[in-house]
Parts: C-alpha cells; structure tokens; sequence
C-alpha cells in the first residue's frame, strides 16, 4: 500500500524551489526596472484521485507510479507570446545543470484539438531526500495570461461535463480559443509599436540635446554666425513636426559637427604656427 505523505513530498518541494528560483528571476528584472518575461508563477501537486484516475488510464501500478511527469506542475504566466520563448531559453540554459529536460511539447504551434495552447517541458527534477538523492519529473506549463484565461474556463467546462462536451459546445470553444490566440497577437503588436515609438522619442531628444549643446559650444568659439546660421535651421526643422524631421535633424546635427571640426582644426593650425615661431624666436 503507498503511503501517500511519504510519496508526494519529494513532488512538494520540488515545486516549491522551482516556483521561488522563478519567483526570484521575477523579482530581478523587477528590481532593475526592466520587463520581465515572468508575469506570476503558480505549482501545484496532483490530488490522490487523480493521480490514481490518470495511472489507471495509463496502465501504471503502484511500483512504477513516479513515471508519471505531471504529478507535480509548475505554471509560469507571460504577458505576451514572445515571453513565452525567453522563459523556454530560461528553462533550456538550466538543462544540465539544477534540472534535465525531457520533452517540449509546443502547443503553440501544434495547437490541440480542442484549441488549446500553452508550451509545455517535461523535466526531471534532482531533490535530496532523507534516504538520498531522489529525481522527481515535472511538467512546467508556459503561456500567456489570456490562453491561461482560455484554459482555465475550458478545463473547469470539461470537468462539468465529465469531458463529453457537447460538439456545439467544443465548436465555440474552439472558436473563442483562436480569438484568444488573435487577442495575444494583436496586445503584442501593440506593444511592439508602443516601444518602437518609445525608442524614436529617445533618439530624437537625443539628437536635440546634442544640437544644442554643440550650437552653445560654437558660441563660445566665437563662431556666432555659423551657430545663428544653424539655429535658425534647427527652428525651421523644429516647428514641421513631421516624420520626415528626424532624418533633417540628424543631417543638421551632422553639419554642426563637420564645421565644428573644421573651425577646431583650423585653431589647431594656428596654434601650431604661434608656437612654431615662438620656438623659432628663442633659437
């Protein structure tokens, strides 16, 4: 007979350690103000019932129980699709180290028939026991929030029904997964365009900032005219306002430095005459 308490806690805190090392990944990004890939983790250990239900789908006696690789789960939540693939290289750089992967199972691009989508990795889990070393499998489940939505109501749908869903019922299921899919794509691209506005915003006042610095050095050169030259410039490619001022900001900017350059080496050559006669004065 299997005592249960003894059998499950290897699976326990197995779930545990993964759930705080991912937990902590979380918090570093966090911490250093960057996104992070993980949006919340959750584990959980399988109950009695349904590991003898599933074990007896599966043909599996009590001596050869621990060959399930579901008993113990992990569920690691992203924001958007792409973080899915950054927490998959996560897991991938571990292998070999603190876990063994055993399977990857893409349900993301294999999509199941009932419009269910997640990436699976079946691992193998070291955990020291009272009695030594013992490897535990685990299933680690990546997806976004809205499929986890999906699979969430899908899942708590199949067990009121005992799985013998209604084909009208599964057809709208299988519909509202591919809308969920469709929402994922489109939060993402909005993200994409948020960024990428994000990163011209910061280019552009960068581009700003150094033309008005250069402008302020060329004033203190004395090189008045060429800065009101280019200030007045700068004024007219400010006040358009339009897509095409990045790339008139950038040649301007350009222009600034050019001439910089000329009027430095220019004194350069002066200073270099003075002190050539100087020195030729005192021989």
């Amino acid at each position: 007979m299997i005592r249960w308490s003894e059998f499950l806690m290897p699976y326990e805190t197995a779930v545990e350690e993964l759930k705080n090392k991912f937990k902590g990944i979380r918090n570093e990004y966090r911490k250093n103000n960057e996104h992070s890939p993980i949006e919340f983790v959750v584990g959980r250990v399988k109950q009695i019932p349904s590991i003898i239900e599933k074990a007896r789908k599966l043909g599996l006696t009590e001596e050869n129980l621990d060959q399930m690789d579901d008993i113990g789960g992990l569920r690691i939540i992203c924001q958007f699709e792409d973080d899915i693939y950054k927490v998959v290289d996560m897991v991938r750089i571990r292998d070999g180290m603190d876990l063994e992967i055993v399977l990857e199972k893409h349900y993301i691009k294999e999509v199941k028939d009932s419009g269910y989508r997640s990436y699976h990795i079946i691992i193998k889990y070291p955990i020291f026991t009272i009695e030594g070393l013992k490897f535990v499998f685990l299933e680690i489940q990546i997806r976004t929030m809205a499929m986890n939505f999906w699979a969430t109501v899908e899942h708590s749908l199949r067990y009121k029904y005992k799985e013998a869903l209604p084909e009208h019922v599964a057809e709208k299921l299988r519909s509202t997964a591919h809308e969920v899919y469709l929402l994922d794509k489109e939060m993402q691209e909005i993200r994409d365009e948020i960024i990428s506005a994000q990163n011209l915003f910061m280019h552009k006042s960068n581009t700003i900032s150094q033309i008005l610095g250069n402008l302020t050095d060329m004033e203190r050169m004395g090189m008045l005219d060429e800065a009101t030259r280019f200030r007045d410039a700068f004024e007219k490619i400010n006040a358009r306002k339009g897509r095409d001022m990045e790339e008139d900001l950038e040649a301007l900017s350009l222009a600034i430095k050019q001439s910089m350059n000329i009027e430095n080496g220019s004194l350069k050559e002066e200073l270099q005459q003075l002190e050539e006669k100087r020195t030729g004065n005192i021989l």
